[in-house]
């Protein structure tokens, strides 16, 4: 079970735009793409097929997922992540520091 996943709202802990918050676009291994953070220009070439024009574009580059934490909005910090294992055998991803439930 991944302690990151698509769509939470996570806190950036180191590089360039620590301190950053935003939700999780993408999960690919280690990498997590976070919007509007680590924001990179790409020189790209016109694709006439793709109906893509050329020029410099701006996007998110991946970043590593140890260098993000978990937002946890009661506390208004991140936090570590911890998982419960409940009496039906299903897993819950909990907050370390208080013990609740990660609501996703």
């Amino acid at each position: 079970m991944n302690r990151i996943k698509k769509g939470d709202h996570v806190v950036v802990t180191a590089g360039k735009d620590k301190g950053k918050r935003g939700d999780v676009v993408r999960v690919a291994g280690d990498k997590v793409v976070v919007s509007n953070v680590n924001i990179v220009k790409r020189h790209t070439k016109p694709n006439p097929q793709a109906n893509q024009p050329g020029g410099v574009i701006e996007r998110e580059a991946p970043i590593h997922v140890s260098n993000v934490m978990l937002f946890n909005p009661a506390s208004g910090k991140g936090e570590r992540i911890g998982t419960k294992v409940l009496e039906d055998g299903r897993k819950l991803r909990v907050f370390r520091s208080s013990g609740e439930a990660i609501d996703a």
